[in-house]
């Protein structure tokens, strides 16, 4: 097996297409040996003069820094030729010839992975769609992959995270950078208990165009993809095309029929694609190849159609909540106890409760879990609890 530097010289090599690095690859049986390859060689491989000429350029000093950053950052590289690598992937047409990573690495051909995509521009209904579907299907067993760009992309991150499920979020630019830097608090969930993925070595900035190319790893990585809300011109409508080319499945979340954003899911809708309205809608196309993994949860699900739940201000709440003895409170751990001094007798969604504690929504989401087994707090239904308790005033 070549060494990892020069795969990533190869990759990381200007002025040559991917289709070019993988031709290359074709030709040589391995990045080592297109290195020592001469122009001349280059071009009986399939590549233009012009494209030849890059080769010539054997300096090692930028893939020495990339080796460098990802010890210093605690950054992984996983190459085509590592067993890590999916064999879903390495199959596409235009595969990356590596993955840069921040966190787990999963085997994800034995995962029932679904790559969740839509509009950046997403209503509340695609928000919460998203949301509540990828935290159904992560507690199914699926693992949601997405590209933690604002709207959906985060909404089915935020789902799967809060589900305790694994996440994979593919970014257009190095794992080390933070983009949006409005999904910080999901960049940092998601290092934390799942995995960030790239083909830009560290430090790379989020160009335009790499987007685009991310969505075929994003497809690629994926058993199938589920579209939620997606306009006329949507990168979502690109992703779900490059599924289908991939021989992926692709499914799509109805909307409004009147909404802009309901017209790309619609249309996929009427060529074929699965409509989905709950979880298992989708994931029981996968249960004979996952069976293992998927299994339909018993309790019922919360629907994406429903309405929110009535706001309820402060001290408008009749209810007398019962007061917290002193046992209990010390049983507590210190962001638990936190968490109830920041919440209110009016239903909080999680992300706000995470605000107010100033607390990461993995630890916030950990302590919820425990303090309604305790019946300390008591869920409202899609993302929000409320107290359940009272606390005397000096806690």
């Amino acid at each position: 097996m070549a060494p990892l530097k020069y795969w990533i010289w190869l990759a990381s090599l200007p002025g040559l297409t991917n289709r070019s690095k993988l031709l290359l690859l074709e030709h040589f049986s391995s990045p080592e040996d297109v290195y020592y390859a001469d122009e001349e060689l280059a071009v009986r491989a399939g590549l233009s003069r012009e494209q030849a000429q890059r080769i010539g350029d054997k300096s090692l000093r930028r893939t020495e820094q990339i080796l460098s950053e990802c010890a210093r950052k605690e950054l992984f590289a996983v190459t085509m030729a590592d067993a890590a690598y999916p064999v879903r992937l390495r199959n596409i047409y235009d595969p990356p010839l590596l993955l840069y990573g921040k966190g787990a690495m999963p085997l994800f051909d034995e995962e029932a992975a679904i790559g969740v995509v839509g509009t950046r521009k997403a209503t509340p209904y695609g928000v919460q769609a998203a949301e509540e579907l990828s935290c159904q299907m992560a507690r199914q067993g699926a693992l949601i992959v997405s590209g933690m760009a604002l709207g959906i992309d985060a909404a089915a991150h935020r789902g799967a995270l809060r589900a305790g499920g694994f996440t994979a979020a593919v970014l257009g630019c190095g794992v080390d950078m933070v983009y949006p830097e409005a999904n910080r608090r999901i960049y940092e969930d998601i290092a934390a208990t799942g995995v960030l993925l790239s083909e830009y070595p560290p430090g790379s900035g989020s160009d335009g165009w790499h987007f685009p190319a991310r969505n075929r790893i994003i497809s690629g990585l994926s058993a199938g993809v589920l579209v939620v809300e997606a306009p006329k011109g949507s990168g979502a409508l690109i992703t779900a095309n490059m599924a289908l080319e991939q021989g992926r499945d692709v499914f799509a979340v109805p909307g409004p029929i009147d909404a802009p954003n309901s017209w790309g899911c619609h249309q996929l809708i009427r060529g074929g694609a699965g409509l989905v309205s709950d979880a298992w809608d989708l994931l029981s196309e996968y249960e004979g190849h996952f069976p293992h993994k998927l299994h339909l949860k018993e309790e019922k699900l919360t629907s994406v159609f429903q309405e929110e739940p009535a706001i309820v201000l402060p001290g408008e709440t009749t209810e007398e909540l019962p007061l917290i003895d002193g046992t209990r409170w010390q049983a507590l751990d210190d962001d638990q106890r936190r968490i109830l001094r920041t919440m209110q007798t009016a239903p909080m969604l999680t992300d706000d409760i995470a605000d107010a504690a100033e607390l990461p929504v993995r630890r916030v989401l950990s302590a919820l879990t425990v303090l309604e087994i305790e019946g300390c707090v008591r869920s409202e239904g899609g993302r929000y609890f409320t107290l359940a308790v009272r606390l005397n005033g000096e806690e």
